[in-house]
């Protein structure tokens, strides 16, 4: 089975026999017989071979006029774990779709931003998913109605902004159409009194998950007035589309496989048309999609990394809210230790960072802008003139939109331009593809942290790249892997 849709039919079908979750999400069987589509570990009858379809995306289930499956919500699953592994078009447009660019900026947005006209870009998607970028966004625009409908209070015209629709009408019409069932139906009766502009949701993500591991990732790092890590949550605040918002988190943490375990995150919004966006970066922040049997399965017989690897199943790569911020956070975090680059990303946000009322204690501010960065004197930075002069020169570079960082962005393309800039090395470029745009395949050879953690494995610092090129395709969890070494050291 392959990202751009060319389904092996005898291998979904097993799959389908075994009831197999790891496979939720990345396929979709199409029932003839009931005009219904089915994720893979669906618990009704298994149907004949003969009256299955398998399709690489909901969308094109639709789009071939089938219904969603209301015993096993076929759409309440984890993304394909295909879509962050693919670099290729299909992946870089299903990743700004799930953003809800579509939403905001049109088919012709979304185009502009792959680098192909509208046409082609339909033709590519529906030849590789089976659907047009519109029939995509139609088919995300229902999965979050139906997750809102069924998990929070909001009222149901809320949601229907909230989701993406541009009217309330198109709304009902597309949920009856995919549900068989209308927005009321779907909620039945509720009788709470909504809140508005909060909305608690359950983020689906793929198991075994190691939430804690994530979780001491983040707390380490966790910039004062921007971030807040308690009582097992950690929050902060968001730079969103059309204004901003906070999320509080809680991680899950399982050890059991082929599961789906949540996320619950409740999400305070200044604006709610972004809350598609706002779930979709912090599902991205989790990395929820990563399909944690097949990373065990290429790393856990290596010699060096295997036993590492199988003592911690189920870790993931730390992604990111805001892309920007990570490469700013990057910067100041070249040559010194993450202590070090905490307290320096603090004084940023008390001097640059935008002032936001919030109701979650010691969240204050949004992480300065690469604009107001980009305006600063390098000279007056609290750092080295030098990094000082690269981190304005890279901020200008992100305010001026000559550099895109998020999950719709060539990665090679993207490191090209980030390596021409003054003062921007291999780790400050791989750090970003690491954590900004999700890139499954980077390592860090030069990085303190994995020469210790090397060291204390026995191996040796001086042959980190030669180790790395074993760990293909991937090395990014293999990092994380090795920095996750030296925090169980510490606890031990």
């Amino acid at each position: 089975m392959t990202p751009t849709g060319h389904l092996d039919t005898e291998a979904c079908y097993r799959a389908v026999q075994s009831r197999d979750r790891r496979f939720d999400g990345v396929f979709y069987t199409a029932v003839r017989t009931t005009g219904i589509y089915c994720r893979p570990s669906c618990p009704a009858r298994t149907p004949a071979a003969a009256n299955v379809t398998f399709h690489a995306t909901a969308a094109s289930a639709h789009a071939a006029g089938y219904r969603a499956c209301k015993r096993c919500l076929p759409d309440a699953t984890p993304g394909s774990p295909e879509w962050d592994v693919a670099a290729d078009v299909a992946g870089r447009a299903m990743r700004l779709i799930a953003d809800g660019l579509v939403d905001r900026e049109g088919v012709d947005g979304l185009a502009r931003r792959v680098g192909y006209t509208p046409r082609h870009l339909g033709r590519l998607l529906t030849q590789e998913l089976g659907a047009t970028p519109l029939s995509l966004a139609r088919a995300r625009r229902a999965q979050s109605a139906r997750v809102l409908i069924e998990t929070t209070d909001l009222p149901l015209t809320d949601v229907a902004f909230a989701a993406g629709f541009a009217s309330v009408r198109q709304f009902n019409e597309t949920l009856r159409e995919i549900y068989a069932a209308s927005p009321t139906e779907l909620r039945g009766r509720r009788g709470r009194v909504p809140t508005r502009g909060t909305v608690t949701m359950r983020l689906p993500v793929r198991t075994p998950y190691d939430g804690r591991a994530l979780f001491d990732f983040l707390a380490v790092r966790a910039v004062p007035g921007v971030e807040v890590v308690r009582d097992g949550f950690y929050a902060r605040t968001l730079r969103l589309p059309h204004g901003h918002g906070t999320v509080e988190l809680r991680l899950p943490d399982s050890d059991t496989v082929g599961e789906t375990a949540t996320a619950e995150a409740t999400f305070a919004l200044s604006d709610l048309r972004d809350l598609s966006a706002a779930s979709e970066r912090t599902r991205r922040l989790l990395d929820a999609d990563c399909d944690p049997v097949a990373v065990a399965a290429a790393l856990g017989d290596d010699d060096v990394l295997g036993p590492v690897v199988r003592s911690a199943p189920g870790l993931r790569v730390p992604g990111h809210v805001d892309g920007e911020e990570v490469a700013v956070r990057a910067v100041l975090g070249q040559q010194v230790s993450v202590a070090g680059a905490r307290t320096v990303a603090g004084r940023f946000v008390e001097q640059w960072g935008e002032p936001v009322e919030t109701d979650v204690p010691g969240l204050t501010h949004l992480f300065p802008s690469s604009a107001a960065l980009a305006a600063q004197d390098p000279e007056a930075l609290p750092m080295p003139r030098a990094r000082g002069r690269a981190l304005v020169g890279m901020c200008a570079a992100l305010a001026a939109g000559d550099i895109v960082l998020d999950r719709g962005a060539d990665r090679d393309v993207v490191r090209t331009a980030l390596l021409a800039l003054p003062g921007i090395g291999p780790w400050t470029a791989d750090y970003i593809a690491l954590r900004a745009l999700g890139h499954p395949d980077v390592f860090l050879p030069t990085d303190i942290g994995i020469r210790d953690a090397l060291r204390a494995l026995g191996q040796d610092p001086g042959r980190a790249a030669d180790l790395g090129d074993q760990w293909r395709p991937w090395r990014s969890y293999a990092q994380v892997h090795l920095w996750n070494t030296l925090t169980r050291t510490k606890e031990n």
